[in-house]
């Protein structure tokens, strides 16, 4: 593990900016439309200013950022905008994939290319590209967390694993 940092993409200036769907609900559709784009644009700004400092962090320490994993939900395409705001569970969807693609468009603009992996596939990709058993890596991932302590939840297991894929590709 070499570097380890929570990323804050929702921009605080913009109230409801942290789960951006939830918030544009009770509005108009094109008001809705408009304070998504402004969720949008400054989820990308935050998106792409933290990328660039852990590059330049990096870079520093003499090391060089080769691509970016990303967690993908279930994979089915978001329906129009007044269809996910009547639907509390596309309102949860459309979330995550707020963030999700504020990440991958900020990534591409760093020119680091995205290695997308479904989030209930992880396990069984990362078995056959690293050449491990699920059991193996799982004690790997289990035994990095007791090295660099808590917190080390699931999230941030997946991001280590996201990792360790990113890196079996660029090699």
């Amino acid at each position: 593990m070499i570097d380890r940092r929570r990323i804050e993409i929702a921009d605080p200036k913009i109230t409801g900016s942290m789960q951006p769907y939830h918030a544009a609900e009770g509005l108009e559709l094109d008001r809705a439309r408009k304070y998504l784009e402004r969720c949008e644009e400054g989820s990308r700004l935050r998106a792409s200013k933290a990328l660039q400092e852990v590059r330049d962090d990096l870079r520093r320490d003499g090391r060089e950022t080769v691509g970016c994993g990303l967690l993908l939900a279930s994979g089915r395409p978001l329906p129009p905008l007044a269809e996910v705001l009547a639907s509390h569970a596309r309102i949860h969807t459309a979330d995550g994939e707020h963030f999700r693609e504020a990440l991958s468009t900020a990534a591409a603009s760093l020119n680091l290319p995205v290695a997308p992996v479904p989030e209930k596939e992880i396990w069984a990709r990362a078995a056959v590209d690293l050449r491990t058993p699920i059991a193996d890596l799982e004690r790997l991932v289990n035994a990095v967390g007791k090295t660099v302590g808590p917190p080390w939840t699931k999230d941030q297991k997946l991001a280590a694993l996201s990792g360790w894929l990113v890196l079996a590709v660029a090699s």
